[in-house]
């Protein structure tokens, strides 16, 4: 159940991202959203590992901050294959990326579970 709210949640916040990045970002409807969030975790799961062991020289040279360049190269990726998700540029995809990422960590932090 907590897997499920966590991908309504996570639509939700690509639904969000897309309206505060307005001018470069366009995401058609929930529906849509829901398409993003999919492929992005399959994207993330599949494509990220690759291109994270092809960069490690590079990666190590700029300390970590490479990893936003692929961030954001995926994030291309995912405008390429669905329909109803537009982002006109790499550094709208960036952004995109880095609010995306905030918002899923206030998502992880609301659903996980709490032990004492």
């Amino acid at each position: 159940m907590n897997g499920l709210v966590r991908f309504l949640l996570n639509g939700l916040a690509v639904l969000l991202t897309g309206y505060l990045l307005q001018n470069g970002v366009y995401v058609e409807g929930y529906g849509h959203a829901l398409l993003v969030v999919v492929v992005l975790a399959i994207a993330n799961v599949v494509v990220k590992p690759l291109l994270i062991l092809f960069t490690i020289p590079i990666t190590v040279v700029t300390l970590g901050l490479f990893l936003l360049v692929i961030n954001a190269l995926i994030i291309l990726l995912v405008d390429y294959l669905v329909p109803g998700f537009r982002v006109e540029g790499f550094w709208w995809a960036l952004g995109f990326s880095l609010i995306l990422s905030i918002f899923n960590s206030i998502i992880t932090d609301l659903t996980k579970d709490k032990k004492n």
